[in-house]
């Protein structure tokens, strides 16, 4: 366990330079995929939840999506990209997109119709709805969306570092303590991925709450 934890310096959390050399792959690919199924998800959600009729077409077909355990896509991103970075950003993209997706139609879905006919009656054009009406009502549906994808991202992320192919990574660095039965490291990788679950879940309300303070402020004015 020395070799990830408590060798190195309190700049570092104590963490070893072996630690961070795992921990950096890993960030960068769960970073670069959340990204990806923050920006598809949100636009794509803006988009069915203004049209009525793609939502009741699309839907049925998106929950099935959503249900389908993502493990069993990586044979498909395999055979599409082979071994390697883009399959597993493609593994941890199509686990992380739905609740994002989802929640965002949800949230476009239920903006208040008062609101939309206020817009209209000052004629806003479709871009000032959608920034000044319908995402700032959407964002709590937003980032509920978020904060499952965020802890899916992690758990996606590992899983697809302990395929074949992957050299460096947590995922890896579990696969290997477990080949050579060094049960500190595997428990070591563990808690450090529990660490950083929790500081990623920690930023992300931070985030949320200063985004969202209007709202309370406008729910404590009424």
């Amino acid at each position: 366990m020395r070799d990830l934890w408590f060798s190195g310096p309190a700049s570092r959390l104590f963490l070893s330079a072996e630690a961070g050399d795992s921990i950096a792959p890993s960030l960068a690919r769960m970073g670069l995929a959340l990204l990806l199924s923050v920006a598809a998800g949100v636009v794509l959600g803006l988009a069915l939840g203004r049209s009525e009729r793609a939502l009741a077409y699309l839907e049925p077909l998106l929950q099935f999506a959503r249900v389908i355990p993502p493990p069993t896509m990586v044979p498909v991103f395999v055979v599409l990209f082979q071994l390697g970075t883009q399959m597993q950003v493609a593994s941890i993209v199509f686990g992380a997109v739905w609740p994002i997706l989802l929640n965002t139609a949800d949230g476009v879905r239920s903006v208040d119709a008062l609101q939309m006919d206020t817009a209209n009656a000052f004629r806003l054009s479709a871009a000032e709805r959608i920034r000044f009406v319908i995402v700032p009502s959407a964002l709590p549906k937003i980032f509920a969306g978020l904060r499952l994808a965020l802890s899916l991202s992690l758990i996606l992320m590992v899983f697809s570092e302990l395929l074949p192919g992957t050299s460096d990574g947590l995922g890896f660095q579990l696969t290997y303590a477990q080949s050579a039965s060094d049960v500190p490291t595997i428990w070591a990788v563990i808690v450090l991925l529990g660490v950083l679950g929790y500081l990623f879940n920690s930023i992300l309300l931070a985030v949320e709450r200063r985004v969202l303070s209007w709202r309370r402020g406008t729910s404590n004015s009424q």
